[in-house]
C-alpha cells in the first residue's frame, strides 16, 4: 500500500531508495525512473520513496501565469504509485521560501537529514533547487560526502517521440487525442470527481446522465466532445459515454461533464467516482431538435459499446 505523507510527518529511514520530482501524470518516462526505484529498493531490502511537490512548482515560481493544469492530483498520483509498487509518496508543500533553497541545502537538509537516503535515482535531464542549479553532478558529489549512491536513468521514448507532461497535456486538452495520451501515460487518462445535480434533460430524452464535478480546479479537462469512458463507483466499473461541452442543442453556456452509464439506474448523487477515458468519439455539435439528438446518441452508444468491448 503506497502511503501519502507530508514532509513534516516523515520518519527518517536510512535505507531508502528515492527519486524527486513533480511527476505530474506519472507517464512512461516517469515509469522508467519509478521502476528503477522499486527494483533497487527491493535489492537493498529498503523502502521505495517518491518525493513530490504541491502545489505544482511552476504555479509558485511563475505566479503571473494562469496556472499549470494537472494531469494528476495528489490522490491520483498516489493511487498510480501504489499500482507501480512505491512504498511511500512524500509531499513537500512548495512555497516561495522553499523555492529559494539551493540544491545542496535541499539534499543535505531535506533528503539526507529529514527523509534518509541510501540511493538517489534521477532522470538523465533532471534539474532541481533554486534556479534549477542542481544536476546529476551535485547528487554524485554530495552522495560521496554523505554516504549514498546515485543512479541515472536514460532518456525514454515512445514510438520515437520523447514523452513529456506538456505533450500529454496538449494531446488531451488541445487535440482530444486520447490514444496518444494513453500511449504516453501507459494507461487511460483518469479524472476523479463527485456526482452533482444537473438539469435532468438527459433523463427526459431517455439518456440519463450523471454530472461530474472534478475534485481539483486545476485538473485538465479533455477537449470538448463525446468520449468512450469507464467509470468506477464504489469499487465497481461501468461502461458509458461522456459529453464534455456546453450542450448547444439546449443553448447551454456553462461547460459540463456529463456521463451516461449503460444499463445503470442507481442514484449516485454525492458519490465520488473515477472516470477513465478510452477514445474521443466525435465533436460536440448543435442538432436540429431533440429527435435528431436522440438518433445521434443511439449511434454514439452503439459505437462506444463496440469500442469498450475491446478494453
Amino acid at each position: 500500500m503506497s502511503e501519502l505523507v507530508f514532509l513534516d510527518n516523515v520518519e527518517r529511514e536510512e535505507n531508502t531508495v528515492l527519486t524527486v520530482g513533480t511527476f505530474d501524470g506519472v507517464h512512461a518516462g516517469h515509469r522508467a525512473i519509478i521502476d528503477t526505484v522499486v527494483a533497487k529498493a527491493n535489492e537493498r531490502g529498503g523502502r521505495s520513496v517518491l518525493v513530490t511537490f504541491d502545489p505544482h512548482p511552476r504555479n509558485i515560481i511563475n505566479p503571473g501565469d494562469d496556472g499549470i493544469k494537472l494531469l494528476t492530483t495528489l490522490e491520483e498520483r498516489c493511487e498510480i504509485l501504489e499500482e507501480l509498487g512505491i512504498d511511500r509518496m512524500i509531499v513537500i508543500p512548495f512555497d516561495r521560501d522553499f523555492s529559494l533553497l539551493s540544491s545542496e541545502e535541499f539534499i543535505r537538509d531535506v533528503i539526507h537529514k529529514k527523509i534518509g537516503v541510501s540511493e538517489f535515482v534521477i532522470g538523465y535531464d533532471h534539474h532541481f533547487g533554486r534556479n534549477r542549479e542542481g544536476t546529476i553532478e551535485t547528487i554524485e558529489k554530495l552522495g560521496a560526502e554523505l554516504g549514498f549512491d546515485s543512479y541515472v536513468v536514460s532518456k525514454h521514448e515512445v514510438g520515437e517521440k520523447t514523452v513529456s507532461s506538456t505533450a500529454i497535456r496538449n494531446a488531451i486538452s488541445e487535440d482530444g487525442n486520447i490514444e496518444q495520451a494513453t500511449d504516453f501515460l501507459q494507461r487511460p487518462y483518469r479524472l476523479n470527481g463527485t456526482v452533482v445535480h444537473g438539469d435532468k434533460r438527459g433523463k427526459a430524452i431517455g439518456f440519463p446522465t450523471a454530472n461530474i464535478k472534478p475534485e481539483h480546479v486545476n485538473k485538465i479537462i479533455p477537449k470538448e466532445g463525446v468520449y468512450a469512458v469507464k467509470v468506477r463507483i464504489n469499487g465497481d466499473w461501468f461502461n458509458g459515454m461522456m459529453n464534455i461541452g456546453t450542450r448547444p442543442t439546449f443553448d447551454g453556456e456553462q461547460q459540463t461533464l456529463e456521463v451516461h452509464l449503460f444499463n445503470f439506474e442507481t442514484d449516485i448523487y454525492g458519490k465520488e467516482v473515477q472516470v477513465r477515458f478510452f477514445k474521443r468519439i466525435r465533436d460536440e455539435k448543435k442538432f436540429n431538435g431533440k429527435e435528431e439528438l436522440i438518433e445521434q446518441l443511439k449511434e454514439d452508444k452503439k459505437h462506444t459499446q463496440q469500442l469498450l468491448a475491446k478494453h
